[in-house]
């Protein structure tokens, strides 16, 4: 069975310079867990961290967070769903909202299970995703203010998930007047202003992030190391946490180039083939993993003289070319994969998990 493996000192490593960078910066932070799907072992080895906060936004998965640690303060970080309201209120301690409707049911069921619900409220700045437009902010927290069981604990926002729109220093200053001015209007006070994630963590090493920005939620850059903002690596950090292998079924020297009709593949893909290939052979080594796995092009393999031939369902397919490394049936390549890569194997049953 192909696996996954989780570096346990390069996690705790990355772990250590964002919390220091954050500390430096009086700024609190919660680690997203969603990438993990649930899998315990990687979850403890996340709480272990010795992180306070935990966002997902599965409810099933943060049933585990709290299974494994009644003390992990748990944050559902998509507006709840009608159906899922009793769930949200036993599992998160706090959960992001857009929905007027669905707080009133948040706070029934808060009443209900004699618990106080913390929310932050999410606004709408120009990515198009969850969010109460700007000029209904007033009126909302007017309202979300005289609910019962609902603690009102910040403001925040989401940028770049959906259409890619960055932030930057002028919105993020107008998130802050937003909590300036509903602390006036009400005389309230708001402990968080949510503005952050893994892609607004350039903007602080550039010190363009305006001061009043205080939290923030961070899954890729941890796992990942990697600038969000612009997709490079972070020098100071791990690349390399996570990484996959898959055992080699099969290994042929085979033409280069198909024989046959040639139709579409099961990704309705149609090829053509270069005739210089024509004739031309190659080492050609089947892995125990597919697309119902990971889609190639979120993985690179660590040995650079090994690429990826084309996949099915089931199994990929690598060209060795001359195969001088020598590999044989039943040796493992070695894989580095990107974030969503990462989280199709997460989600695949047929993956094994493991820790070193």
């Amino acid at each position: 069975m192909a696996f996954v493996l989780l570096d346990r000192k390069k996690l705790k490593r990355n772990y250590n310079y964002l919390d220091k960078l954050f500390k430096k910066h009086n700024i609190e932070w919660a680690v997203v867990t969603k990438m993990l799907c649930g899998n315990k072992a990687y979850l403890k080895e996340v709480i272990d961290l010795g992180i306070k906060e935990v966002c997902d936004s599965r409810v099933s998965n943060l049933k585990t967070i709290k299974n494994i640690s009644k003390d992990i303060e748990t944050i559902y970080i998509k507006p709840p769903a009608k159906r899922a309201i009793k769930s949200v209120i036993k599992y998160a301690d706090i959960s992001l909202n857009t929905q007027l409707s669905t707080m009133e049911l948040l706070s029934e069921e808060a009443k209900r299970q004699n618990k106080i619900h913390k929310v932050i409220i999410m606004l709408e700045m120009g990515e198009l995703r969850e969010g109460v437009m700007r000029n209904d902010v007033i009126d909302f927290y007017e309202k979300i203010f005289k609910l019962p069981n609902i603690s009102v604990l910040g403001i925040g926002t989401n940028l770049t998930c959906l259409y890619g729109v960055l932030p930057n220093q002028d919105k993020l200053i107008q998130l802050n007047l937003y909590k300036q001015l509903i602390e006036v209007k009400f005389n309230r006070k708001l402990k968080y202003v949510s503005g952050g994630s893994s892609v607004t963590i350039p903007l602080i090493k550039q010190k363009l992030l305006p001061k009043g920005i205080n939290h923030f939620r961070v899954g890729e850059t941890l796992y990942m190391g990697t600038n969000v903002y612009d997709g490079s690596k972070l020098e100071a950090m791990e690349n390399d946490v996570l990484k996959l292998y898959a055992e080699i079924i099969e290994l042929t020297k085979k033409p280069t180039v198909p024989e046959g009709d040639m139709g579409h593949n099961v990704e309705g893909k149609s090829f053509e083939f270069d005739k210089d290939e024509y004739g031309k052979k190659s080492y050609r080594a089947i892995l125990d993993v597919g697309l119902l796995d990971i889609e190639t092009e979120h993985l690179t393999p660590v040995d650079p003289n090994v690429e990826v031939a084309g996949a099915s369902s089931d199994m990929i397919v690598m060209d060795l070319d001359k195969n001088e490394q020598n590999y044989q049936v039943g040796d493992l390549l070695e894989f580095n994969v990107d974030y969503m890569g990462a989280l199709r194997l997460f989600n695949s049953n047929y993956i094994d998990k493991r820790v070193v």
